[in-house]
């Protein structure tokens, strides 16, 4: 059945309207890899291990498996909705085949919005620090940090520019790093941990001096280690058209993907969380995790654990440009966004999208700017960091808005013979996953402290319509645009 649906990968873009411009090269490893480096347990941990510990304590671990099921039905929808429509664009052209153009824009632009401003806040905050400090270099210099992160920038573009291929053997070894650095070293801090215990194991209960009403407040903060971390697994889908038996791959790589993120990511968080050695010092530091590896293992294999998050992070950002050009691609291909006639140009030796990686990746640029005048100045810095926060609620956006546009329109899709298909878990699964992304929702955007995260995802919101009622709207009135809804 794969080599009859492998065959048929040619004729999914005719299906739908487009000519096949991007190259077929990536099979069901590759495409895993994609979901899991973008899911990247070493980056989701590394960089919210000590939010949650500040909240919740080492009892702060098990929100994660509550994260991980929610995640999982989300998945299984976007796993049948890949096999259904396999296209570049993934958000955008499900919601606009779904529902209709409009409807699509605006779930494809929140999308584009949370991996533009992901891609600036990660490198510009996290990943250039810690170059920079392994260089020797003064970490806490704006304009060093500045230069990193557009060398990063430049560097992924080229990978990404030269082939998606490349792209994929990167995250191809990202799988094996992530697991032999995050898991690997949980795994032996526990053994550590077990020869020479500090604690009981009830310390992962421990839930830091919180108690009574103040353990339910604080579970949306704690719970915001696993919610950041466990998304961006549907990206697999919107490299669909570069997949090989798409139809089989994509579902299988995004379950996959949330599957094993959820069993290993859990693993990593007993093993770092036991061996623990002073909660109050690990709460309080700026890089606990790195922290912990030093207590028990020494500088050596806290360098090397360095090495393991900064190749994790970088091979996200490979995975994550790729995904992102091949959004602003297909928004071009469908003529919805400026200067859409360059942007879905497809070069012909490379068969990558380059004029829509090399926007998509001057984006992510403009945010760094944006960072970095912030530093400098002193002035706009809590702007920017409340942009960041938004990249958590930015992505449960999408799936609300992909969910529920599934669960109105599911019933007139046709079945695909021996694809992926919930068949009688469909309404439960999609239901329950439209709960759990209301839920999230609640927990990333009620409490208080995220209202200013909230403005931004207004604002994201209002920058989306000021393009549709200044251009798009009359572009589609003009059949200049957009796609054919699905009929039954």
């Amino acid at each position: 059945m794969s080599e009859q649906l492998a065959a048929s990968d040619e004729s999914i873009n005719q299906s739908f309207g487009y000519k096949q411009e991007l190259r077929r090269a990536l099979r069901l490893f590759s495409l895993y890899a994609v979901a899991f480096s973008i899911i990247s347990i070493t980056t989701g941990l590394f960089a919210n291990y000590g939010f949650g510990l500040a909240h919740l304590g080492a009892a702060m671990i098990w929100l994660w498996p509550v994260a991980a099921i929610g995640q999982m039905l989300v998945a299984l929808v976007v796993a049948e909705l890949g096999t259904r429509i396999p296209l570049a664009g993934y958000s955008y052209q499900w919601g606009a085949r779904l529902v209709n153009t409009t409807y699509g824009w605006f779930t494809g632009f929140v999308g584009l919005s949370y991996l533009a401003v992901g891609a600036a806040g990660i490198n510009f905050v996290v990943v250039a620090p810690i170059i920079a400090t392994i260089l020797n270099l003064d970490a806490s210099n704006p304009t060093i940090n500045l230069v990193i992160t557009v060398v990063i920038f430049l560097a992924v573009l080229a990978v990404n520019i030269i082939s998606i291929a490349l792209a994929a053997r990167i995250n191809n070894i990202a799988v094996f790093t992530e697991i032999a650095g995050m898991v690997g070293f949980g795994l032996i801090l526990f053994v550590l941990w077990a020869l020479h215990p500090n604690h009981s194991i009830t310390f992962l209960g421990d839930t830091g001096g919180v108690h009574g009403g103040d353990i339910l407040r604080a579970l949306p903060y704690a719970a915001l280690m696993g919610i950041f971390t466990i998304v961006g697994f549907e990206l697999a889908a919107d490299l669909g058209e570069e997949a090989v038996a798409a139809r089989v791959t994509v579902p299988k790589a995004v379950i996959w993907s949330v599957a094993s993120s959820a069993i290993l990511g859990l693993v990593a968080l007993i093993g770092f969380t036991i061996a623990i050695p002073d909660l109050g010092k690990i709460t309080a530091s700026q890089v606990p995790l790195i922290d912990i590896v030093a207590y028990w293992m020494g500088d050596v294999a806290k360098d090397v654990f360095v090495v393991v998050v900064v190749f994790s992070i970088l091979a996200l950002d490979v995975v994550g440009l790729a995904a992102t050009g091949r959004l602003i691609f297909s928004f071009a291909r469908d003529n919805i966004i400026p200067f859409s006639s360059a942007l879905k140009k497809v070069n012909p030796q490379t068969q990558t999208p380059i004029r829509a990686l090399v926007t998509a990746s001057s984006l992510g640029l403009l945010f760094v700017a944006w960072g970095y005048l912030s530093a400098i100045t002193g002035k706009g810095g809590s702007a920017f960091l409340l942009l960041i926060t938004a990249t958590a609620t930015l992505p449960f956006v999408v799936y609300f808005l992909t969910v529920l546009a599934y669960v109105t329109r599911r019933h007139r899709m046709d079945k695909l013979p021996e694809a992926f298909d919930l068949g009688v878990w469909a309404k439960p699964v999609m239901y329950a996953a439209l709960a759990w992304t209301v839920i999230a929702l609640a927990a990333l955007m009620i409490p208080k402290d995220f209202w200013g995260a909230d403005l931004i995802v207004v604002i994201v919101l209002a920058v989306a319509a000021a393009w549709y009622f200044a251009a798009l709207r009359g572009r589609l009135a003009r059949g200049e645009a957009g796609v054919e809804q699905l009929r039954g």
